[in-house]
């Protein structure tokens, strides 16, 4: 078995040696050349080589061929257009598992990168100086001082892509496993994916160019016309919830609403059980939540597979690694149609109840066997692989994201967490773009305020953009919970507030009246003034001004993990 960090050091090895092979000479050429005054590389034109990997340990250097790179039945066809690059392999014999693709290039050495996270990002989003052997999931900006530059795939790819950078150049991986295996692809064409640019302007503000360039990675995001905010019941209840407790925040949410606009939402989280002593019908209790002029939601878990379930239908353990002997997480093989099926339902049924939200979770970990921050530059382990090997991870994510679309219809809107969000884009209204808050104050600012920031540039370009709800908890400062249910408001993003009972009293309640007026107010929300040298930026600017919030306090931020 490969282990992550035995991939990563074989990256940066492939990139200076099998990967630039073809171009003989080439390396010298980049050391030589002049470096230019701009910091933007051109890479919308043909690659200087191409890698096709049957396994990390099984390299092939692909030759080039007009607007192809080929060897064996290996092709990966290049097409160049003037604002996009599409890169499509075909591979009838051979089990793929990776392509890399390699740009030449004399980069800038004063740099700064900004890269993405495969799905929820964990605290950790940052502008850092160049690591060669950094794997930086679907996109990245750089900044020169002076202008923001970005490069990625566009949403919906067919491989799971990653970026690096280094001082020699740029590369694009596509992973194009089955699983942990290679994808047998047959006598079919992959479009694995398209690559876009953007060369950012001198003195532009990173915050102005990357939200551009979501936009140009995400040309047809399916978004909600209206504000989304509400209460979601996990952050007090952890899942002993029952319908009276919901219908007591429903009725709160209802009475702190703005008279006129749109009407907040009461999300079910993990707990219910249709037809228990606790949610005797949830048909029933949708109903009576639309009658207090509240949107029902509810939290579903598709993938997961009961004690019992036929073994014929479910996801193998060997997805876990050397942890399979510790897990029994039961989850279904969406690649078999009874089993897609059974997942499907559960959707459907929640629509059929008259739910207006669903909050999917889970269905990366259930699938791939890895949280995003276990993931780099392998977003599930070696050695297993689904029941239908023909299509990528990325294509059976993506399948998995468009049944469920069908399943509850247009009538209900659907909350992606521990989903792709560059798989989601477009067919999700939400996405959750943060590990949880955990209702405790240094989460909250490690997790909450790191992710609105640094993922703000995707809220209206891939999706209503949710960084997780702000938690009134005894476990959490009035003090600091107040600011972040200030700036989440300003945002304009999605908030869902998750109070416990016996927490509000007359001052939360004025504020969350008033932050309810503030997130459905029309126009634009607050954004970083300066997202590039803090990791949870304090200064926050809107068009009324700018706004200070102190995130660490007066003892300063925990350095213990939360």
């Amino acid at each position: 078995m490969i282990s992550r960090r035995s991939f990563l050091g074989q990256t940066v090895a492939t990139g200076m040696s099998a990967a630039t092979v073809p171009a003989s000479g080439a390396m010298a050429e980049v050391k030589n050349r002049p470096r230019r005054d701009s910091s933007f590389v051109e890479i919308l034109r043909m690659p200087d080589s191409v890698t096709a990997f049957s396994g990390l340990d099984t390299h092939l250097p692909l030759q080039m061929d007009g607007r192809s790179f080929a060897a064996r039945d290996i092709m990966v066809h290049v097409d160049v257009q003037s604002a996009e690059l599409n890169l499509r392999l075909t591979a009838p014999a051979t089990e793929l598992t990776h392509i890399h693709v390699r740009w030449l290039a004399a980069i800038h050495p004063k740099i700064i990168c900004l890269g993405d996270h495969w799905e929820r990002s964990y605290g950790d989003l940052a502008w850092r100086g160049m690591v060669p052997d950094r794997a930086m999931p679907w996109y990245f900006a750089t900044h020169d001082g002076s202008a923001a530059h970005a490069y990625g795939v566009k949403t919906g790819a067919g491989a799971m892509c990653f970026w690096q950078i280094d001082p020699e150049g740029i590369s694009v991986w596509l992973d194009v496993r089955n699983g942990g295996d290679g994808v047998l692809l047959g006598s079919r064409e992959l479009h694995a994916a398209t690559v876009v640019t953007r060369r950012g302007a001198a003195n532009e503000s990173p915050m102005v160019a990357l939200r551009s360039f979501c936009g140009r990675m995400s040309p047809a995001p399916r978004l909600l016309k209206t504000a989304v905010y509400g209460v979601n019941d996990w952050y007090y209840a952890y899942g002993k919830n029952n319908q009276n407790m919901l219908l007591r925040m429903a009725d709160l949410v209802a009475e702190l609403a703005p008279p006129a606009g749109p009407r907040p939402y009461a999300v079910v989280d993990e707990g219910w059980k249709d037809g228990s002593a606790t949610f005797p019908s949830m048909a029933s209790y949708a109903a009576q939540v639309k009658q207090r002029g509240v949107h029902p939601g509810i939290w579903i878990r598709p993938l997961r597979a009961m004690p019992g379930a036929d073994p014929k239908l479910l996801l193998p353990n060997k997805r876990f690694g050397e942890r399979a002997s510790r897990y029994q997480e039961l989850a279904f093989d969406p690649t078999i149609a009874e089993a897609l099926a059974l997942v499907t339902r559960q959707a459907k049924d929640t629509a059929d109840w008259g739910f207006e939200l669903v909050k999917h979770d889970y269905s990366t970990y259930d699938l791939l066997g890895q949280w995003g921050f276990e993931m780099g530059a392998t977003p599930t382990l070696p050695g297993w692989h689904f029941n239908d090997r023909t299509r990528t991870n990325a294509e059976i994510i993506l399948d998995l994201y468009n049944a469920l679309r069908t399943a509850v219809g247009d009538r209900t809107a659907i909350l992606g967490c521990n989903t792709v969000g560059h798989l989601g884009a477009g067919v999700f209204e939400m996405q959750r773009t943060g590990d949880d808050v955990g209702g405790m104050w240094d989460r909250t600012r490690r997790m909450g305020v790191n992710t609105l920031a640094y993922r703000l540039p995707q809220h209206g370009t891939f999706f209503h953009l949710d960084a997780d709800c702000v938690a009134i908890t005894k476990a959490a400062p009035w003090e600091m919970t107040r600011q972040w249910l200030d700036v989440v408001a300003r945002s304009r993003t999605t908030l869902f507030i998750s109070p416990e009972e016996g927490e509000v009293g007359a001052e939360q309640r004025a504020a969350l009246r008033q932050a309810f007026a503030e997130v459905t107010a029309p126009g634009p929300g607050a954004e970083p003034a300066d997202f590039v040298h803090d990791t949870t930026p304090e200064d926050w600017k809107q068009s009324s001004g700018l706004k200070h919030y102190s995130w660490s306090g007066a003892a300063g931020a925990s350095p213990f993990p939360v």
